[in-house]
C-alpha cells in the first residue's frame, strides 16, 4: 500500500488521504456567496427564521432582506408557480395597457381642449359641420324635386296608353326606368346624409362630455351658448 509523509514526518495512508482531499475540495466549492443582505421570514409552523440566502422554508411567503443596521433593504415575493407566473404576467400586463390607455386618453384630452377652450368655439364647430352636411342634403332634395317633376311629365305622356301600357314608345319606357333610377340613388344619398348628420352630433355630443369637467377645471362656462 502506497504511504504518504504526512506532519510531524507521520505516515498517511492513500485510503485517509483521498477522502481529506475530497472534503477539501467540497470545502472550497462551497464557499458562501457575497452577502448583500440578511433573509428573514416566519414560516408555516411560525418560526422566525434568517439566513444570508433565500430562505427554502419560506419559498411560498413573502421574504423581507434587511440591512447591516435591520433596516428594510427590500423583499421578494413567493416562488410562483408556471400556472401563478403566466397569471402573474398576464396581470402586469394588462396593467401596462391599461397606464398606456390612460396616458394616450390624456393626450387626447389636452390636445381636445387645445382645439376647443371654450364652449363656444366648440359649439361653432358643431354648427359649421352639421351646416356643411344640410346644404348636401337641401341640393339633393333639389335634384328629387327636379325628378318628380319630369315623373310628372312622363306619366302625362303614359296617359295616352293607359289601357295598354306595353304600346308605349321604347324611349317613354325608358324615361320611366332612369327616372324610378335617379330618384332612388338621391333616397338613398339622403338617408346617407342624414345618418352623417346623427354621426357628426354624436361625436360633438361625446366630446362635450369630456371637454364640460376641463372647462370647468379651467374656469369656463359650460352651458350651451346663444345661436
Amino acid at each position: 500500500m502506497k504511504q504518504y509523509s504526512g506532519i510531524g514526518g507521520a505516515t498517511l495512508t492513500k485510503q485517509v488521504v483521498l477522502p481529506l482531499l475530497g472534503l477539501a475540495c467540497a470545502c472550497l466549492n462551497a464557499q458562501p456567496l457575497p452577502i448583500d443582505g440578511v433573509y428573514t421570514c416566519t414560516d408555516a409552523a411560525g418560526r422566525k427564521l434568517r439566513s444570508d440566502r433565500p430562505i427554502a422554508e419560506c419559498s411560498d411567503r413573502e421574504q423581507s432582506i434587511l440591512n447591516p443596521s435591520g433596516t428594510v433593504k427590500g423583499r421578494i415575493g413567493p416562488t410562483l408557480t408556471a400556472q401563478e407566473r403566466l397569471k402573474k404576467e398576464e396581470l402586469e400586463r394588462q396593467a401596462l395597457e391599461d397606464r398606456a390607455r390612460q396616458n394616450e386618453e390624456k393626450r387626447r384630452d389636452r390636445a381636445l381642449l387645445i382645439r376647443y377652450p371654450t364652449r363656444a368655439v366648440h359649439d361653432a364647430e358643431r354648427e359649421q359641420a352639421l351646416d356643411q352636411v344640410a346644404v348636401v342634403i337641401r341640393a339633393a332634395n333639389t335634384r328629387v324635386e327636379e325628378l318628380r317633376r319630369q315623373r310628372l311629365s312622363i306619366d302625362a305622356e303614359m296617359e295616352f296608353y293607359k289601357k295598354d301600357p306595353s304600346k308605349a314608345p321604347a324611349s317613354v319606357r325608358r324615361q320611366i326606368d332612369d327616372n324610378d333610377h335617379s330618384m332612388g340613388i338621391q333616397k338613398r344619398f339622403i338617408a346617407d346624409q342624414e345618418s352623417e348628420m346623427k354621426r357628426v352630433n354624436a361625436r360633438f355630443d361625446e366630446e362635450l362630455d369630456r371637454l364640460k369637467p376641463m372647462w370647468t377645471a379651467a374656469g369656463q362656462p359650460v352651458g350651451k351658448t346663444k345661436p
